[in-house]
């Protein structure tokens, strides 16, 4: 999975022993697999970039729920695919 973002330019590392962290200017994500074939993705992304993020899953063709909070907790925007 890390590997698609690589190749969309952004970087990557080890985070753990099944886990990476990918990495753009405006987006952070820990990149962890939960069960075969399911990845969790958690993070930090530029809340006005949360449209990018949402085409580039897209672009990938991932099953996704992608959610954005304020700092509070509340639910700001929400996609899927």
């Amino acid at each position: 999975m890390a590997q698609h973002f690589v190749r969309a330019g952004w970087s990557s590392r080890s985070s753990s022993w099944h886990s990476y962290e990918v990495e753009t200017d405006w987006c952070q994500l820990e990149v962890a697999p939960i069960e075969d074939p399911n990845v969790l993705l958690n993070g930090v992304v530029d809340p006005q970039r949360f449209d990018e993020l949402d085409s580039e899953l897209r672009r990938l063709g991932l099953r996704y729920s992608l959610e954005l909070y304020e700092g509070d907790g509340t639910l700001v925007r929400e996609s899927q695919a």
